[in-house]
């Protein structure tokens, strides 16, 4: 770093302004010591994307259009076979270019013999681009297509031909304990030191009592965490309130599922005594706002989960405002959804960042202080009257990826100017691409399926609320 005036230090955003100059550089942290700054920029502890689904190729571009959640769901059959490392590469190098540099990656793979080397390869993705990973592996083994039943559920909803082609389509899932086991072999090969193996209950919905059972016993055994979806929609809210009369979440603490390992996403239809419950256990909650608007899911009550206790991640979910995979923007939302219409802030700009940052850094379990990114701040107050303005309020008014110059783990830069350091981006996406468009006879007889399978979906879930 230099010792120019106009270089800040920002350790801790929201808590307290940024040093300048040469009591910027007297108190930097040794990992961040030799990253250089011209004037203007700004170096801060670097945010993490706590929850997302490594999509190198975007919902939309494969003709997923933002629904209901349950309705949306029958789209993640449109996904084009791709190379699994490729797919990887072009979602985590995306991510990197805008500043932000280690994310939860929840992996989509539903066969348990085939997912140990796919998360190798998508391991091996986060090596080569140098950010560092959650990687939550699925477990799911119930409700297929419809909570509350399986695919038997949809067949009044669809004619005689279109069951009998469609109903043998549904997934099977291999048994629970083989499932865990993969997890686990993906754990213990592992060759990548900033990447943390999760098991990752794709939601209690899509899960049997002794599969849940079986995870809380298996990460207190292994001392690993878990990355679960939970109570996203009304209609999950609706079905796990019949399916556990004392509560989802009771439940969930009545098994030893819930501890300071566990970390949960949305959370849109949490009560209070869940979130108090929640918070008591240290469990900590992913918000990710764009996608629960997205998908129609709602709000999460976040503000008054704070209030509370609750320790709280942000999370994209692959599916921000303008499909940019950018957090600050995330953040931003996030900071003025929940600003409430009193006199005073309660949710505070720090807050927000000590969600983005120290929370974050718990969820993909990291260690804190290693990581940082370089932001053109100059460009943000260009036009200022006054340069002592608190940076934590200007970057959550005015941040965006385009703002983000550098990005270091573990002490290596991991993009310089907009550009990767260790992987041609453009390359990988190109080929991505190419792939992705020689699947496109088979993506077309599926659209087709899709569209029968929403509209399925969408009368079934429908007769929830006629009956």
């Amino acid at each position: 770093m230099t010792s120019n005036e106009d270089t800040r230090f920002l350790p801790h955003p929201g808590h307290e302004k940024a040093l300048r100059g040469d009591a910027a550089q007297a108190a930097l942290p040794a990992l961040a010591s030799a990253i250089p700054l011209a004037g203007g920029e700004l170096l801060l502890p670097m945010p993490v994307n706590a929850h997302d689904h490594g999509y190198g190729i975007r919902t939309l571009d494969f003709g997923s259009l933002d629904d209901a959640l349950e309705s949306w769901i029958p789209t993640m059959r449109l996904r084009p076979r791709t190379d699994a490392y490729l797919e990887a590469l072009v979602a985590f190098g995306r991510l990197a270019k805008t500043g932000v540099a280690a994310t939860i990656h929840c992996h989509n793979s539903l066969n348990a013999a085939r997912m140990v080397d796919e998360a190798l390869e998508v391991i091996r993705a986060a090596k080569d681009v140098g950010i560092r990973l959650g990687l939550s592996c699925p477990l799911l083994d119930r409700d297929a297509w419809a909570y509350d039943g399986g695919p038997e559920r949809l067949k009044p909803f669809l004619s005689p031909a279109d069951w009998e082609a469609l109903s043998p389509l549904a997934p099977r899932y291999a048994p629970f304990k083989d499932q865990l086991a993969a997890a686990d072999a993906v754990a213990a090969a592992n060759f990548n030191p900033l990447v943390d193996v999760q098991y990752g209950p794709i939601g209690p919905q899509w899960c049997s009592n002794a599969l849940l059972e079986a995870i809380a016993e298996a990460s207190a055994a292994n001392d690993r965490r878990i990355h679960m979806h939970l109570l996203e929609s009304p209609r999950q809210r609706a079905w796990l309130d019949r399916r556990f009369p004392q509560g989802i979440v009771r439940y969930l603490d009545e098994i030893g599922f819930l501890s300071s390992r566990l970390a949960v996403a949305h959370g849109v239809q949490l009560r209070p005594d869940e979130y108090e419950l929640l918070a008591e256990r240290g469990v900590q909650l992913v918000s990710n706002p764009s996608a629960n608007l997205r998908l129609r899911s709602g709000t999460a009550p976040l503000a008054d989960a704070v209030k509370r206790g609750l320790r709280f991640g942000i999370g994209l979910d692959g599916s921000a405002f303008d499909d940019d995979q950018d957090l600050w923007r995330e953040m931003r939302l996030l900071y003025f959804l929940h600003g409430g219409r009193e006199l005073e802030r309660s949710f505070t700009a720090a807050r927000i960042f000590d969600a983005a940052i120290q929370t974050g850094a718990t969820v993909v379990n990291a260690p804190l202080g290693e990581d940082f990114t370089v932001i053109n701040y100059g460009a943000l107050i260009a036009d200022s009257i006054f340069d002592d303005l608190d940076e934590a309020e200007v970057l959550l008014n005015r941040m965006s990826a385009a703002h983000a110059k550098a990005v270091y783990v573990a002490g290596q830069p991991v993009m310089r100017d907009g550009r990767l350091v260790n992987v041609d981006f453009d390359a990988a996406r190109k080929e991505l691409l190419a792939q992705a468009r020689a699947d496109l006879p088979r993506l077309t007889i599926e659209r087709e399926r899709c569209g029968k399978l929403i509209a399925a979906t969408r009368a079934y879930y429908g007769s929830w609320t006629s009956a």
